[in-house]
């Protein structure tokens, strides 16, 4: 338990977003708060689940937030500050192919679960087979404020004020930028990871229960369109050591660039690494990182994805 925070928010946990949710707490801009969040199940899985669970996830409970908080003074066209300070990960996580979900969905269409046991205290990489381990780095994956429009939204698709952003580098140390639309801001915090590549492209990372610290402040004066953040120092150093493996998809389409790209990488480390499609799938997601690396050649795009060569030492 955080013994410098001034608030601990738990079990206020609810689906979606909606500017007519209670807030579970009101605070003064500057406030720390500690949060108890569930992992995207919202707790459907745990250390004993199976491929067979997948199919009976009840999707009304994915992605519960904790909150909303109401901030003192944060008003419409405010800015509220969010500055990320700690993490208390649980030790255990989950990473799934959901059939219908990802990136490479007509390819991969069977359920199929990985279970990860990882250490909370030193965050050593997890192991994810007897070849290959994970560089941990836990993050929020869902983080934002109520919308102005009213009703329930899904909490699935990011939107401007926040939200599903599944930005890995929203970890400890980081400052995010989200525009407030509604008075109060009325924030939550959810969805937690222990891991995650850039693209999340099976689409889940290693899902992990944990909790969360942050401060809450408010900035005036300041106009944001989008979510904007600022990071502490490197963000890719636990992955860099022994460089990367790469490849690449080219075409007038970006989507269909992409998943050549990451289909290219699941055949590469199936053949040099021995593992199963649907292993390679899991571990690209929750490793590896899908890039823009030239938009402005018309009329064809390049995409690349780089898989950590440290994963494998």
């Amino acid at each position: 338990m955080c013994q410098h925070c001034d608030y601990t928010i738990h079990g206020a946990h609810h689906h979606g977003w909606d500017n007519s949710i209670p807030p579970v707490e009101t605070v003064a801009p500057g406030s720390r708060l500690h949060f108890q969040c569930l992992d995207s199940s919202g707790g459907q899985f745990n250390k004993n689940s199976t491929s067979a669970d997948v199919p009976d996830m009840d999707f009304g409970k994915i992605n519960p937030v904790t909150g909303p908080i109401y901030v003192d003074g944060a008003k419409p066209g405010d800015v509220l500050k969010v500055k990320i300070e700690a993490f208390h990960p649980s030790g255990f996580g989950w990473t799934a192919n959901i059939p219908g979900f990802g990136l490479l969905a007509d390819q991969f269409k069977d359920p199929y679960l990985k279970v990860w046991d990882y250490n909370p205290e030193t965050l050593a990489p997890s192991l994810f087979s007897d070849i290959a381990k994970v560089p941990l780095k836990p993050f929020a994956g869902t983080i934002g404020l109520a919308p102005a429009e009213a009703g329930l939204h899904s909490v699935v698709p990011p939107r401007r004020m926040g939200g599903n952003l599944d930005i890995r580098d929203l970890a400890a140390g980081t400052t995010l930028y989200l525009p407030v639309e509604v008075e109060g801001a009325l924030f939550s915090i959810g969805d937690t990871h222990a891991a995650q590549g850039d693209g999340e492209v099976c689409g889940t990372a290693i899902e992990s229960p944990m909790d969360v610290e942050v401060t809450l402040d408010v900035v005036k004066g300041e106009t944001l369109a989008f979510p904007r953040f600022s990071t502490p120092g490197p963000v890719t150093r636990h992955l860099d050591a022994k460089g990367y493996e790469v490849t690449t998809g080219i075409g007038t389409d970006m989507m269909q660039a992409a998943k050549d790209a990451v289909s290219a990488m699941v055949d590469l480390l199936g053949r040099t690494k021995g593992l199963s499609a649907e292993d390679a799938y899991l571990l690209c997601s929750v490793c590896g990182d899908l890039r823009i690396s030239e938009i402005v050649d018309m009329p064809n795009w390049v995409v690349s994805f780089y898989f950590p060569n440290v994963v494998f030492e």
